[in-house]
C-alpha cells in the first residue's frame, strides 16, 4: 500500500511540474517576435521557389507543385537543389530557431533561475524539445500554404496520389519531435557558444552530412534511421509503412537525445 501511495504521489508531481515549464516556454515561445518571423519565412521561400519557377519557365525545377513538399522517392544522394528544397528544409529554419530560442535562456539568466528551483533537468530537456516539435510542426503548415499559394501562381500541376501526400506531410510532422529533440540535444552541449550551436544546427539540417555519407556508399535506404531521420523517406511514394517508420525514428530519436541531454546538463555547470 506505501508504495502504490508513493507512486501515486510521483505521477503527478511529474505532470505539474511539465505542465509549469510547458505553460512558461509556450507563454515565451507565443510572446517572441522572431517565432512568427520565421513562421513567415517558412510560408515565403516555398512559395518564391515554386513561383520563380514556373511550369512555363525556361529551366523549371519542379513540373508538380506537391515535389515542393517531398520528393518523388527516397533521395539519399542529391543530384540538383531541387530535389532537396522540399519541406526538410523546414528542419533548417526550425534548428536555428531552437538555437535562438535556447540560447535567449542562457543569455537571459533564465536557466540560472531555473535550475535554482527546478532541479529536473530532465524536465528541461522534455519541455524544450515539445515547444521547439510545437514551432516545427506549425512551419511545416505555413510551409504548406506557401508552396499551394506558389503552385497557383506558377500554373504547376496539382496531380497526385492524395493518401501519399498526406502520409508524406504527417510522416514529416511526425519528425518535428525527433529533430527538436535533436536540436535541442545540440544546443545543450553548446549551450556557451551561441554561433556555434547556431552554424551546428544549420549544418545538420541542410543535410550535408548525409549527402555526404550517401556519395561515399550509395543511394542506400538504411541511411534513413538515424544520418537523416525518416524526413527523407516521406515522399510521395510513402505509404502506411512510411508513416511507421517515421513514427520509430522520432520517437527513438527523442528518447535518446532527451537522454543524452539530461545526461550532459547532470554532469555539466549550465549557468
Amino acid at each position: 500500500m506505501a508504495q502504490t501511495h508513493e507512486l501515486k504521489f510521483e505521477n503527478p508531481s511529474f505532470a505539474k511540474r511539465i505542465k509549469g515549464m510547458l505553460g512558461v516556454d509556450f507563454y515565451r515561445l507565443f510572446h517572441t517576435p522572431m517565432y512568427y518571423i520565421f513562421l513567415a519565412i517558412a510560408a515565403i521561400i516555398p512559395a518564391m521557389i515554386v513561383s520563380m519557377t514556373g511550369a512555363d519557365g525556361g529551366q523549371t525545377m519542379y513540373t508538380n507543385v506537391w515535389n515542393i513538399v517531398a520528393a518523388d522517392s527516397p533521395r539519399y544522394i542529391v543530384h540538383n537543389i531541387g530535389e532537396y528544397a522540399n519541406m526538410n528544409m523546414v528542419f533548417i529554419f526550425g534548428g536555428i530557431m531552437v538555437s535562438i530560442f535556447i540560447g535567449h535562456d542562457y543569455r537571459s539568466g533564465y536557466v540560472k533561475q531555473l535550475f535554482t528551483t527546478h532541479a529536473k533537468k530532465r524536465d528541461y530537456m522534455i519541455s524544450k524539445s515539445l515547444v521547439s516539435a510545437f514551432s516545427m510542426a506549425c512551419m511545416c503548415v505555413t510551409y504548406l500554404i506557401g508552396g499551394v499559394v506558389g503552385g497557383m501562381i506558377s500554373g504547376l500541376s496539382f496531380e497526385v496520389n492524395i493518401s501519399s501526400l498526406l502520409i508524406a506531410i504527417l510522416g514529416k510532422v511526425v519528425m518535428s519531435l525527433g529533430w527538436a529533440s535533436l536540436y535541442t540535444f545540440l544546443n545543450v552541449i553548446f549551450r556557451r557558444y551561441f554561433g556555434i550551436s547556431v552554424a551546428a544546427s544549420f549544418f545538420i539540417g541542410t543535410g550535408i552530412p548525409i549527402i555526404g555519407a550517401a556519395a561515399i556508399i550509395g543511394n542506400n535506404s538504411l541511411l534513413n534511421v538515424f544520418l537523416y531521420g525518416s524526413s527523407v523517406y516521406a515522399c510521395l511514394s510513402s505509404n502506411i509503412v512510411t508513416m511507421l517508420v517515421c513514427a520509430v525514428v522520432s520517437v527513438a530519436w527523442t528518447v535518446i537525445y532527451n537522454l543524452l541531454g539530461s545526461l550532459v546538463l547532470s554532469r555539466c555547470d549550465v549557468y
